[in-house]
């Protein structure tokens, strides 16, 4: 029986005897090598076509999947012997698209396993549970667990803090409901080493009734990094520090001239209660100035006492102390702090406490040492712009608390001094930047970075008195009073 090549049929078709010369072929075939002006059959079959027959033949079996290539068409062909007329038929396949399929496939799959296996990131995919369902080879680098040790284990096997538990509930939640989600958590790898990592999630849902059924995660060791804030932080701490001796320094004649002033009273005090108690026994009256001499003794004696305690605070070392600070008696204390140096510099310091008692969540020493250098700042602009008048009249500096028509709170420093332009407005806060010969260029930017840390903004403006007028605003009290109140212990 012969092989019969129907003309219906859509794929080409061919007969070819034992010396692959084809005998027959369909209109499908016909149309194919005349449609890219091939001069005859062969054209469409494969290379090696006569060892494909002689194989089908002395073989006795059909040859199967065997490709050709025509311009950008790719065909399947199979080829089919027939022993009793020594002839074989070659039935073609149009599998373009399929091969392309099949190609694209073979170098997404390429490149999932390279990006997977050579990431420093840990990619896992895990159940609603959080069960592991599989992880990256990272796995072990990160967590010193291999993927298989993984399959089947909970998070909560290696998170097993009560924040990270509180986390990874929140983490669920914001899956189910907004299909994405980061987080943060520290965990004890294998070794013992403790390790932070980022970790980020997104869900995927079932078609249809748009259930969690599976989270694929990515997490990334951010161990170094926060080392690196926690150093930085520390550094931070240790700069403002520094900057505090830095103030105290130059104030140093000033301290001692108030703290000389309370002494010198008590001696006084003391000495004329002295006089008094040996003539009471003549004259019992002066009993009643030596109680009143002990109450003036007792008075400065507190006096010089609270100064020494104000600035064994101003300079003790520590973390910050966020609390409810009362910005009236605030500016009153720091008012009373800098008048030693604005007596020596003949600048009057006119301290205007707002008419309500505000309040902000801040650390009372930080703030107190921002207030200081906006301060100090105010009364060398005013230095510097009596002697460019060659003046000898004294300037003064206006310090003043209020709270808007938005609810937000601000401290004004506002001095008389030759002001800036907007383009050094506009640089005065970068680090380093200064226009005094013996300044670092720190101070300001250090003050916005404390003030930012509070939830303000620290600003400057031209002022009415030609100076400048610096702002530290504050959000309205219910947004900042959201921040936690902290405390931590101190080294003396």
């Amino acid at each position: 029986m012969s092989f019969s090549l129907p003309d219906a049929d859509p794929q080409p078709g061919l007969i070819l005897d034992s010396a692959a010369n084809t005998l027959r072929s369909n209109l499908a075939a016909e149309s194919l090598w005349v449609k890219n002006d091939l001069t005859d059959p062969s054209g469409i079959l494969p290379t090696n076509v006569q060892a494909l027959v002689t194989a089908a033949l002395t073989q006795a079996r059909a040859i199967e999947d065997v490709e050709s290539h025509i311009n950008n068409t790719v065909l399947l062909w199979t080829f089919i012997p027939c022993l009793k007329t020594a002839e074989v038929l070659a039935r073609g396949r149009d599998a373009t698209t399929d091969i392309l399929n099949r190609d694209q496939a073979i170098r997404s799959n390429r490149l999932y396993r390279v990006i997977t296996e050579n990431t420093t990131d840990l990619i896992s995919r895990h159940a609603p549970d959080g069960r592991f369902i599989d992880a990256t080879q990272a796995s072990w680098r990160l967590l010193g667990y291999w993927p298989e040790e993984l399959r089947g284990r909970l998070l909560e096997d290696l998170f097993q803090s009560d924040s990270s538990m509180r986390q990874l509930t929140e983490t669920r939640n914001r899956l189910r409901d907004d299909g994405y989600a980061t987080m943060t958590l520290d965990l004890t790898h294998r070794d013992g080493s403790k390790r932070w990592f980022e970790i980020a999630s997104r869900a995927i849902r079932e078609t249809y009734t748009g259930a969690v059924v599976e989270v694929v995660s990515v997490s990334r060791d951010i161990t170094a990094r926060v080392a690196s804030e926690d150093n930085n932080r520390r550094l931070a701490d240790e700069l403002a520090r520094t900057a505090r001796l830095a103030a105290l320094g130059e104030l140093a004649s000033s301290i001692a001239h108030e703290m000389n002033q309370p002494l010198a009273t008590i001696v006084n005090f003391a000495s004329a209660s002295q006089r008094y108690l040996k003539s009471a026994s003549t004259y019992p009256e002066h009993l009643e100035r030596v109680d009143d001499g002990l109450e003036k003794i007792i008075h400065h004696a507190n006096r010089a006492s609270e100064v020494i305690k104000h600035l064994r605070t101003f300079l003790r070392k520590g973390r910050k102390r966020t609390t409810e600070v009362l910005l009236n008696e605030t500016l009153t204390k720091v008012a009373q702090l800098c008048q030693w140096e604005a007596d020596k510099y003949n600048v009057e310091i006119v301290c205007t406490p707002a008419d309500s008692k505000p309040t902000i969540i801040a650390d009372q020493v930080l703030l107190e040492q921002v207030l200081i250098n906006l301060i100090r700042n105010g009364m060398e602009a005013n230095v510097e712009a009596l002697a460019a008048q060659a003046a000898t009249t004294g300037s003064r500096l206006m310090l003043s608390a209020s709270i808007n028509s938005e609810g937000e709170t601000l401290i004004d420093v506002t001095d008389e001094g030759p002001g800036l332009d907007d383009q050094e407005i506009r640089k005065m806060f970068q680090p380093f930047y200064t226009n005094k010969p013996q300044g670092l260029g720190l101070g300001l930017s250090m003050s916005r970075s404390i003030i930012e840390g509070f939830g303000g903004f620290l600003d400057a403006r031209p002022a009415s008195t030609g100076g400048l007028t610096l702002t530290c605003r504050f959000p309205a009290a219910s947004a900042n009073k959201r921040i936690s109140s902290t405390e931590t212990a101190t080294d003396e």
